[in-house]
């Protein structure tokens, strides 16, 4: 796995430089900025933390804070304010603008170092999002994790037979089943099913999928298949 990056930005260039020795000690890949003018100047997407002190120059680490959170790309990134505002409203604020951490000045080197792993390892979790696991042919997508089956980018209403057919089919494209075995599939949570709901359900599915219905084949005395 790649090194974390951190970004330090603070106007006081001896406690970047302590900072950064002792995170690149700790493994993390470190840059610096001595002012929020100059931090934004770098690609602000390619960091795992960020963290700010609050009072900077013409802008200030909760405007730049808010800044960075306005823009999708960069909203994510967890966010650590070092500063010596250690009122309650300043540190109400912080945490109100979205900072993940809050730590007062003067700290305890130690102390930085086990509160950054504890919100890197916070933003891992909050920043992971399952890929979406799609089945397709052609402009028929079906993405399988929110159920969702789009024609040409837009939606369509599916039951959710409706959506284990598609999926049957599209998961074995070519391959004939037979009703006993669509039954046995799709219908595992009921006990009597007449081969007409099948029927029923094929027919529905082929006005859904509009041009893509006439892959759907019936196969006279053997059952159904999605033709490529």
């Amino acid at each position: 796995m790649a090194p974390y990056r951190i970004l330090v930005v603070d106007d006081e260039e001896d406690l970047c430089e302590i900072l950064q020795f002792n995170l690149e000690t700790e493994g993390y890949l470190v840059d610096v900025a001595y002012s929020a003018e100059e931090a934004l100047k770098k690609n602000i997407a390619d960091y795992n933390l960020l963290m700010f002190d609050v009072m900077m120059g013409e802008m200030s680490g909760f405007k730049m804070a808010r800044f960075i959170q306005e823009n999708p790309k960069t909203a994510k990134i967890p966010i650590m304010f070092l500063t010596a505002k250690d009122s309650e409203t300043d540190r109400l604020t912080g945490f109100n603008i979205g900072a993940d951490d809050y730590i007062s000045k003067p700290f305890s080197i130690r102390e930085v170092l086990a509160r950054v792993k504890v919100v890197i390892r916070r933003g891992d979790v909050k920043g992971v999002e399952a890929p979406v696991q799609l089945l397709s042919y052609e402009n028929l997508v079906m993405q399988l994790n929110n159920k969702k089956v789009l024609l040409n980018g837009a939606e369509i209403a599916f039951t959710k037979k409706e959506f284990e057919i598609l999926r049957l089919f599209l998961e074995n494209k070519n391959r004939v089943f037979t009703r006993e075995e669509m039954l046995n599939r799709v219908w595992t949570d009921e006990v009597c099913v007449l081969d007409r709901t099948i029927d029923v359900n094929i027919t529905r599915l082929r006005k859904k999928v509009g041009p893509y219905g006439k892959n759907i084949v019936t196969r006279l005395g053997y059952g159904y298949c999605f033709e490529e």
